[in-house]
């Protein structure tokens, strides 16, 4: 415990004038952070590329720079560090201020045993009321201690529970009569504390959430709930309807634990299985890459791929940039940061190595991002590339359009073409939404207005250019967006918009729950009108739900033709436990909440969410980044093992020649016959929306097909449409731009376990 003799404070920060306070600041962070020599510096794997020493040195630089430590509000054992050098005060009101300060800082740090004796101290000596507690304390400073008590013995039973026994399921909600917390001191001292709040204070929606929370995890929900304060069982929907999916992640080493971070199911080796690689976001975690091999059992190939330092990364986007083969990786930093940093592009070495060719690539130029997205908006073979960059006021970093030259480099025509969108940048896409056979631009910015940008082909100089049209085509809102997708959700060959919101509270996520109007945070589905033009279809659809959604993507999870949303959750505070949701699409008519049913609903912050059939046996099973942006806020990743629906499927692994390579941008009929009829399913090869990339390959679910009539592929490079018979059904295929035929790929079943 800190002692009023040990506790140093900062009373500098308080009296001295701005201009001082800064130069104090600034000389205790540049000591803590050179007194010792950088990673990068002291470790050289001889296994990396000159090129990615020199970005481990860099990112490492970063980190240790003083706007990475105390100026970065997540950059929290720092911060912590700095607090504890500071000099001590004895002025008792900023003493008080000053240790609730160090307590919170703790708790974000995930330093949760030392914030809770000191959360306790300060309640204590506040119920006490003695000399030591000044008359001037703000009012309610005793309730932001107890809740802030609160939501560490939360984090405390994520980790005793959750975490240490790597059982992710203890930590969804509702409970399953088998995720009952064994450890229950932590959540019931939170209901002690959250009951004493709710009794002075019954109408906030936020206490009322985290104590139902809270009841749960010790298996008391329902019943043990005091009716006025219960939200009811009910509210979290069904548990039936839905085969339940199962996180096979502990038994097979997948589990890692980090802070929020980008993933990637991909084929990254290019010997038929599908291979993983995750990022967090912490400036120093390490990018891993884990390789399937084929047998059940995956390997951890990080340092052997050449990787070892290339750290930190909110987000990653793959594709196969240099057409020779084998998928790339694009690493993107700095979102929410407000300072550039580097991007890393990772060339696949077909070797099982990576090389960082960032600079050699003309990719260096440096901004704050978390979201790009790959594709030939030109038409000649090379796959280009969209950044979204974060601008602020006073920090403007324009976004980029990358044209790959076809010769290993790209040059930054987003001026020329018209899209250097400054704004603060939180999702791209690219999608063909009027079937003109030219990839248009969709933007979506964090309280501002999105932007939609139609691709007008190349101008009398050549040039290609784009033109916003975002007002006549109605897709403007929401204004507080994050991750956004062009799909086809109801088959009728014209791609639809899918845009997130995120922002929203506690209060707001639980008045829904409890059937109480709320607009916030509500995303937007835009149905393609096919006159250039979209309806908002949002309520009709069954999507007006108040998510806060971060990482996501979308798939067919039950292979009936139809695709559905998978959704991260979250938000960066601590008390924002919230679960992770899915909808299934019904029909393509409108969305079914599934959270509960397939035991989805993890209440840790959601990030990158990955599709792919990992274990070849024709279903798409899911891959996601768990995990917050404090320090503390850890959890573990998940491979979510679909059990199958029983429905028809088709495998398709695209490879152009006039087209890129991955064929990214190919628009795919399948048309079969059924019991009631010929019915056709439509799909777009790429790695699906703006926060998780996919595999390449096209897991298409074909529903209650009898037979595979044609197959029609819509090749983006040479524009041709190649009409394909005799295609089998549940069945892997190769599919080659120029030839009629298709080609059957032999894959054998991958038992994970369950």
């Amino acid at each position: 415990m800190l002692t009023s003799q040990n506790r140093p404070f900062h009373r500098l920060i308080t009296f001295l004038p701005a201009t001082l306070r800064l130069l104090v600041v600034l000389v205790v962070l540049v000591w803590l952070a050179f007194s010792t020599p950088l990673a990068g510096q002291q470790v050289a794997s001889s296994q990396r590329p000159p090129s990615n020493t020199h970005m481990a040195n860099l990112l490492e630089a970063i980190a240790a720079a003083p706007e990475s430590t105390y100026g970065n509000p997540h950059a929290n054992n720092s911060r912590l560090e700095v607090l504890l050098s500071l000099p001590d005060s004895s002025d008792p009101l900023e003493q008080w201020v000053y240790w609730g300060s160090v307590a919170g800082e703790m708790l974000r740090a995930g330093r949760i045993e030392e914030a809770i004796v000191e959360f306790e101290r300060l309640r204590q000596l506040l119920e006490a009321n003695g000399p030591d507690v000044p008359d001037d304390l703000p009012v309610g400073f005793l309730e932001v201690m107890e809740r802030s008590l609160g939501i560490a013995y939360l984090q405390r039973a994520q980790r005793r529970n959750c975490l240490s026994p790597n059982i992710a399921e203890r930590c969804a909600i509702p409970p399953t009569s088998g995720s009952v917390h064994p450890e229950q001191e932590s959540s019931r001292k939170a209901i002690e504390l959250y009951t004493r709040l709710l009794e002075n204070n019954p109408d906030d929606l936020s206490v009322r959430w985290v104590i139902n929370l809270a009841y749960m995890w010790i298996g008391e929900h329902p019943d043990g709930v005091p009716p006025e304060w219960l939200i009811p069982r009910s509210a979290f929907g069904s548990t039936t309807g839905f085969s339940a999916f199962t996180n096979v992640a502990p038994g097979l080493g997948l589990d890692t634990v980090g802070l929020a971070g980008g993933s990637v199911m991909e084929d990254l080796d290019a010997d038929g299985d599908l291979d993983l690689m995750a990022s967090s976001w912490g400036l120093r975690d390490q990018l891993r890459y884990i390789r399937n091999n084929g047998d059940g059992t995956f390997d951890d190939v990080t340092v052997e791929s050449g990787l070892e330092g290339i750290v930190s990364g909110l987000n990653l986007v793959s594709a196969d940039y240099d057409n020779d083969g084998f998928v790339d990786v694009l690493v993107l930093r700095g979102g929410w940061l407000n300072q550039p940093h580097p991007n890393s592009l990772l060339r696949n070495n077909g070797d099982g190595s990576f090389t960082d060719v960032t600079d050699a690539a003309g990719l260096s130029t440096a901004g704050p991002t978390q979201t790009a997205a790959w594709g030939d908006y030109d038409n000649d073979g090379d796959v280009d590339l969209f950044v979204g960059n974060e601008s602020q006021t006073g920090s403007i970093y324009p976004s980029q359009l990358f044209k790959n030259n076809g010769d290993g480099t790209f040059t930054d025509t987003a001026s020329v073409a018209g899209i250097g969108v400054v704004g603060f940048v939180k999702g791209v896409t690219w999608g063909d939404y009027d079937n003109d056979d030219r990839l248009d631009l969709y933007v979506s910015r964090f309280g501002q207005a999105n932007l939609l940008f139609h691709n007008e082909g190349p101008a009398g100089d050549g040039q290609w250019r784009f033109r916003d049209v975002t007002v006549a085509a109605g897709v403007e809102e929401p204004r507080n967006s994050f991750p956004t997708w062009f799909f086809d959700y109801d088959n009728d060959g014209w791609l639809d918009l899918f845009v997130a919101g995120f922002r929203v509270s506690l209060g707001d996520v639980t008045a829904e729950y409890l059937g109480q109007s709320r607009t916030m945070g509500q995303p937007r589905l835009f149905h393609n009108q096919q006159d250039g033009t979209f309806s908002d279809v949002t309520e009709k659809a069954g999507l007006n739900s108040i998510m806060a959604t971060m990482g996501s993507n979308f798939g067919d999870l039950d292979n009936d033709g139809f695709l559905d949303c998978y959704l991260g959750t979250g938000e960066e505070s601590l008390e924002m436990l919230v679960p992770n949701r899915v909808f299934r699409n019904v029909s393509g008519t409108r969305f079914e909440d599934v959270t509960t049913a397939g035991g989805f609903g993890h209440v840790q912050k959601g990030h990158g969410v990955s599709f792919g059939d990992i274990d070849h046996d024709g279903d798409q099973d899911v891959y996601m980044v768990l995990g917050g942006a404090f320090e503390g806020d850890i959890a573990q990743n998940l491979l979510l093992l679909n059990p199958g629906h029983g429905n028809a499927w088709v495998t398709l692994r695209l490879r152009g020649s006039v087209s890129n390579r991955m064929a990214i941008g190919a628009r795919i009929q399948v048309e079969v016959d059924t019991p009631n009829g010929v019915r056709s399913i439509y799909a777009t090869v790429g790695s699906g929306g703006s926060f998780g990339a996919s595999t390449l390959q096209q897991e298409i679910g074909l529903g209650d097909a009898t037979g595979i009539r044609r197959l029609i592929v819509g090749w983006p490079g040479s524009g041709t449409r190649i009409e394909y018979r005799d295609v089998p059904l549940n069945q892997a295929l190769l599919v080659r731009e120029g030839s009629t035929t298709v080609e059957p790929v032999a894959l054998s079943v991958i038992d994970l376990g369950s």
